[in-house]
């Protein structure tokens, strides 16, 4: 018992910086963009108690942290997000394209934390040997947390950072169609997290294409960025 919980706080170490760093990436980029309003309310902070959403940085990666830990004994993928950053899209030179911009700033940070934590791999070689192994467990963890926060929010989706990146890429009138997907959003999140992989299950099928993607992507967006750093394509861990 004292193990789980050992590992559902580093977990926890690890996800709430990430998600409050992506959070601060939109925020910046918006100001940078013209529009100062996450400043004005207080949200332009790295402070992680002012991004916290109850089920997106909380109950959502709880329940996936607990869950693995108890069936698979070590976390394979995570999902969430954290409290919208507001945004007032009127205040940018071009709305559509700078809001699709700020929505790309949160991704683009986690894999930018992902690129350090593989660029940490190069203290191994100056640490004590009997070290060596915590942190390549560390940094391997701490890829696989940005690198699953970072596709996940790329899903296109709205109210998902991919969902916001394709209303301001599509056509005009395929946008304000896209766009109108959002009140539908996370309910379909919660469809496709839970509902379709418990419910197939029970059919006795596995239907989990969520998971199975992060399965297959994550391993392969960990070599690049293993690549990136000059660290040979050995994932670590």
């Amino acid at each position: 018992m004292i193990n789980l919980i050992v590992q559902i706080l580093v977990a926890a170490l690890l996800v709430v910086p990430s998600i409050t760093l992506h959070e601060a990436a939109h925020g910046y980029a918006a100001l940078a963009l013209g529009d100062d309003t996450a400043k004005q309310m207080g949200r332009l902070s790295l402070n992680p108690l002012r991004h916290v959403d109850r089920f997106g940085t909380i109950l959502l990666p709880g329940f996936l942290i607990v869950s693995q830990l108890l069936t698979l004994g070590h976390i394979e993928f995570l999902f969430g997000w954290a409290k919208p950053v507001p945004v007032d899209a009127r205040r940018f030179p071009d709305p559509r394209r700078d809001m699709a911009l700020v929505a790309i700033a949160g991704p683009a940070m986690n894999f930018f934390l992902a690129w350090l934590g593989a660029l940490s791999l190069h203290l191994a070689s100056v640490l004590p040997a009997a070290d060596v192994p915590y942190l390549v467990e560390g940094a391997g963890a701490f890829m696989t947390v940005n690198l699953a926060l970072g596709l996940f929010n790329l899903i296109p989706l709205p109210p998902l950072d991919g969902g916001r990146i394709m209303v301001g890429v599509l056509p005009l009138p395929l946008a304000i169609l896209w766009a109108r997907i959002e009140r539908f959003g996370l309910l379909i999140m919660v469809l496709l997290l839970f509902v379709l992989p418990i419910a197939s299950q029970s059919m006795g099928h596995r239907i989990d294409p969520l998971a199975d993607g992060a399965a297959r992507v994550i391993p392969n967006a960990q070599n690049l960025m293993l690549k990136l750093a000059f660290i040979d394509d050995q994932r670590p861990g």
